[in-house]
């Protein structure tokens, strides 16, 4: 199928959207697509704030951009926007980085007031950067996500159902993609 790159702009260690992200590339990887996760927060801080485009882990998070066919974006949202370690990143990323690709942009955050930084904040961005589809988005409630003392991640019922079919669109969108012939775009 296709290659989907899953990126988690959260700077904690213990992030709940990660875990969201590496739950829904197991869901991305059943339905044959090889998923390559992404957690920015490992790249180098002083490469990201020093804007050190010719850092090795910076290239290499470039050639992975580069490589995917469908891009999963999730954050926190941190005072209506995106977290600014993603910031940092798709500021290093070429500016037309997502031309071709298809993209998942998705959010968590405590409280539904933030529900709109997709759509005002993150999204902007994605369509700058020359995303070919920028497929329906989604927010998740904190509240909506429960990490075990094992660290198993446990979804609210409907929360894990609207997540499956944005999943699921995102799939359908970025496997029809790349079966298009050369040169022909959807």
């Amino acid at each position: 199928m296709a290659t989907v790159l899953s990126v988690s702009g959260s700077p904690s260690a213990t992030s709940r959207t990660a875990r969201l992200l590496r739950h829904l590339d197991v869901r991305l990887a059943a339905q044959g697509h090889e998923v390559i996760p992404l957690d920015v927060r490992t790249l180098p801080a002083e490469a990201l704030l020093g804007a050190d485009f010719r850092h090795p882990a910076i290239v290499a998070a470039s050639e992975l951009f580069a490589r995917a066919d469908g891009v999963v974006i999730g954050t926190p949202v941190y005072k209506a926007a995106y977290s600014g370690l993603l910031k940092s990143l798709l500021d290093l990323l070429p500016q037309y980085g997502l031309v071709g690709k298809t993209v998942l942009p998705l959010a968590t955050g405590g409280s539904t007031a933030h529900v709109l930084a997709i759509d005002y904040a993150l999204r902007p961005v994605l369509s700058s950067m020359g995303a070919a589809h920028i497929v329906q988005g989604w927010f998740t409630l904190d509240k909506d996500l429960v990490v075990g003392a094992d660290g198993t991640l446990t979804i609210a019922p409907a929360a894990a159902e609207a997540l499956a079919q944005v999943v699921d669109q995102f799939s359908d969108a970025v496997g029809s993609r790349t079966a298009l012939p050369a040169g022909q775009a959807a």
